[in-house]
């Protein structure tokens, strides 16, 4: 199965409360197994000061896998082995490589409609 993209154009809500946006949904099999990945824009991230560092993104992100992957895979009856959310300050074409960009990402398995970190 090739990779498929959604694009949305709104802002999710987040605990920090910082601007997150959707960029696109990909359904993978390149690892051997379906992996799904929502891919952000969350462009106030970074490790400088001022910006929101992983400690703070790793929250918004295990959110968003409650609140939007975990929705996403009952409505299209999926059975993905990871589910990955990926913050990047911009935009970043799928397995390109940006050394200019900060990116976060974090992987969790779902059981029983949760999210359980992985920590790969």
């Amino acid at each position: 199965m090739a990779p498929t993209a959604a694009l949305t154009d709104a802002l999710l809500p987040v605990p920090s409360g910082q601007p997150v946006e959707l960029s696109d949904v990909l359904l993978d099999n390149n690892p051997g197994e379906l992996w799904l990945r929502f891919r952000f824009i969350a462009p106030k991230i970074g490790s400088t000061v001022g910006r929101i560092g992983y400690d703070v993104a790793s929250t918004d992100m295990a959110h968003l896998c409650e609140t939007l992957a975990v929705p996403y895979v009952n409505k299209h009856q999926l059975e993905p082995a990871l589910v990955v959310i990926s913050f990047s300050d911009r935009a970043i074409e799928f397995g390109n490589a940006s050394p200019d960009a900060t990116q976060f990402f974090e992987a969790y398995r779902l059981e029983q409609s949760q999210c359980i970190w992985e920590g790969l």
